[in-house]
């Protein structure tokens, strides 16, 4: 019998009748595709190669063995990693980095994720993304509610987020659910909302697409967590004089003067304390507010709200500064305030809840439902709200001016 020669038409009889060699190994190659090659070595195993050239240097590639692959597969495979060999793509390093995604936890993409939206994001919502994937571990300082742990638990996703991308599943995001809802269907919530994002991100994701199991795995899973309950913690008008007592009473400062305007302003919480010296305009009476919705809304300074501003010390960029944040601004009035109440006898009240007072004692002077609204900083809900009402700083002033005038006088506070 003849021997072989080194390069032939492939078929599958023919690569099959090929006998291994006595020691190191044969190559044979397919005389259709160039650099398709069949190596079988001493111990009988055969696999398809694509031999080629890259930056003048020889580069030989596995494709797969004979028997897992036909022939035409290879065929088409060989042609694949040649067009990118001559990109000067090095297929070698790609399927690295392939797999170095699929091993990488969904944690990392995460990060890269939060960072990337953080510009478009509140500075709260991006906190609370970090929140939701710490770590954990770290002591708690300050802030802390009775009968708390003083070491700062897991975050919320932490769990799903330490799986590679590919790993997580519909029926996993549902066994996740139904071990938290009972205990913490609020941040359930919340951080189910989170993560649908995250996955729609990612499956958009040029990277990430090929590793996202079911880009609708977080859809309708809502439907298995309970209702919200709505919160209804708000200060009555009978109530406002004994709460401006206490508060007045409080030590220190900043957190006094900042309760009292946080009710007189209807300002979220974080905005508010968020708040520079350089966003106070003296001359025209405004203050610029970063927000949720548009980014930035202005609003009037009411005369007790910036007779407050004006009162408190310059220690840095902040008008409600603090030595001990790391933000440099206040971040945790709660405490005066619970203590505050406790002291005056009155109801649980939350920071949001002083927010929620402002939109209730607005209607006392039958403030319009839409300029309380702006002042506030709500979304528009109407079609004339969205496109038809742009009303001028000074309309909401006088609005503005009649709610403060209100709470004072039932405040029993003359100014």
């Amino acid at each position: 019998m003849g021997k072989t020669p080194s390069k032939f038409s492939f078929s599958t009889k023919r690569l099959e009748r090929l006998a291994p060699p006595l020691k190191g190994q044969s190559i044979f190659w397919d005389a259709k595709t160039p650099g398709l090659g069949l190596r079988i070595t001493k111990n009988g195993v055969k696999s398809f190669i694509l031999q080629s050239r890259l930056t003048g240097k020889t580069v030989r590639l596995t494709i797969g063995q004979f028997g897992a692959w036909n022939i035409q597969e290879a065929q088409v495979e060989a042609r694949r990693l040649a067009v990118s060999i001559d990109r000067g793509i090095d297929p070698r390093i790609k399927n690295i980095m392939t797999i170095s995604i699929k091993e990488q936890s969904a944690l990392s993409i995460w990060l890269e994720y939060i960072k990337q939206k953080e510009a478009r994001w509140s500075r709260r919502y991006y906190l609370d993304h970090v929140d939701m994937s710490r770590e954990g571990g770290e002591l708690i300082t300050r802030g802390l509610r009775r009968n708390q742990s003083n070491i700062k638990e897991t975050g919320f996703l932490r769990p799903i987020l330490n799986l590679p991308l590919n790993q997580i599943t519909r029926d996993l995001v549902i066994a996740w659910i139904e071990k938290e809802r009972n205990s913490r269907p609020l941040k359930t919530r919340l951080a189910l909302a989170m993560l649908k994002a995250f996955i729609r991100w990612a499956a958009d994701h040029s990277e990430y697409k090929t590793l996202i199991v079911d880009r609708t795995l977080c859809e309708r899973l809502s439907q298995e967590l309970p209702a919200p309950k709505a919160r209804r913690d708000c200060l009555q008008k009978e109530q406002l004089k004994v709460w401006f007592q206490s508060i007045k009473n409080i030590q220190n400062q900043t957190i006094s003067a900042y309760l009292q305007t946080l009710l007189l302003t209807g300002a979220r919480r974080e905005e508010w304390a968020s708040l520079k010296w350089s966003d106070i305009d003296t001359i025209w009476h405004t203050a610029i507010i970063r927000d949720k919705v548009q980014g930035t809304r202005i609003i009037s300074l009411t005369p007790y709200v910036e007779h407050l501003l004006s009162s408190l010390p310059k220690i840095n960029d902040y008008v409600f500064a603090s030595h001990r944040s790391q933000s440099g601004y206040l971040k945790e009035p709660r405490i005066a305030l619970d203590q505050s109440l406790s002291r005056a006898q009155l109801p649980f009240l939350t920071i949001h809840g002083l927010r929620r007072s402002f939109g209730t004692l607005a209607e006392w002077v039958e403030c319009p439902a839409g300029i309380s609204a702006q002042i506030m900083g709500h979304k528009p809900s109407a079609i004339a709200e969205k496109h038809y009402r742009q009303r001028p700083v000074d309309l909401l002033r006088k609005w503005h001016i009649r709610i403060e005038q209100f709470i004072l006088q039932e405040a029993e506070i003359n100014f």
